[in-house]
């Protein structure tokens, strides 16, 4: 019996960077698969949803089902659509994240001054007017959140600025932190992963390439934590980290080291 009941899995720096498939990759997912240990993907992405990923690792011979995907988009949109249903969001973000909260059906609206909420998210066609747009939201006290606290995230050709780099913006012009950020390592991130999942978080692994989102995540939810270093993170940042992960992996394939 293999010591986990479930994994969740980040996806860019563990199992692919960019287009391309990140070595061991393909062997972690099978020895998952053969010690009958189901996965959840879990992307801090706020441009895409679920069936992207199918597309994506379906390139590379992977067979993803949507059902078992998250991304830091995904659980914003169910966030807001429990809480902020009726509510009217001036987004700071990219068309696609607007496309995946309309399909639950929330209202953005372009107009600072009819805003319920502010979301805050990546946006790669920033303007000085859409932030001075977005103040004027804040300064009307309205709920603001982020997506994800990513600052940079990792290209083929380097890292570029993320959804935190955006928060950081806001937060200053707001004079307060957001009230929640909503992706890994969350709270929230980690209740819809264990609702996704139904197992227990102490039976459950986590794997990524990131300290502060991914090993974040399963420490904060009392997961065991796994760290790859084919991303963000080396073994001497690791040794350098205030709280560091229960194991450190040269790819994800030695994942098949802690199922026996």
């Amino acid at each position: 019996m293999a010591p986990f009941e479930a994994a969740i899995l980040d996806v860019d720096g563990t199992i692919v960077r960019g287009d391309a498939l990140l070595p061991g990759a393909v062997d972690g997912l099978r020895a998952l698969d053969a010690a009958g240990v189901p996965r959840l993907l879990f992307s801090n992405n706020p441009t895409r949803g679920a069936a992207h990923y199918g597309d994506r690792l379906g390139d590379h011979g992977i067979e993803v089902d949507p059902r078992n995907v998250l991304t830091s988009a995904t659980v914003t949109a169910e966030y807001l659509a429990a809480n902020h249903a009726d509510d009217a969001i001036y987004l700071l973000g990219e068309s696609r994240l607007r496309a995946i909260l309309e399909t639950r059906d929330l209202v953005v609206t372009a107009e600072p001054t009819a805003a319920d909420v502010v979301l805050g998210s990546i946006d790669r066609g920033l303007s000085y007017d859409r932030l001075g747009e977005a103040q004027t939201a804040l300064e009307r006290g309205v709920p603001f959140y982020g997506t994800d606290p990513d600052s940079t995230i990792p290209t083929e050709n380097g890292s570029m600025p993320g959804s935190g780099a955006i928060l950081g913006a806001l937060e200053a012009i707001a004079g307060r932190p957001p009230d929640a950020v909503l992706g890994k390592p969350s709270d929230v991130a980690a209740a819809a992963a264990i609702d996704r999942l139904g197992v227990p978080p102490e039976r459950t692994l986590v794997v990524g390439d990131r300290l502060d989102t991914d090993v974040e995540l399963g420490r904060r939810a009392d997961m065991t934590t796994a760290l790859v270093t084919t991303g963000l993170t080396s073994r001497a940042d690791v040794a350098d980290a205030a709280a560091g992960p229960d194991y450190v992996l040269d790819s994800l394939a030695e994942i098949a080291d802690l199922l026996d």
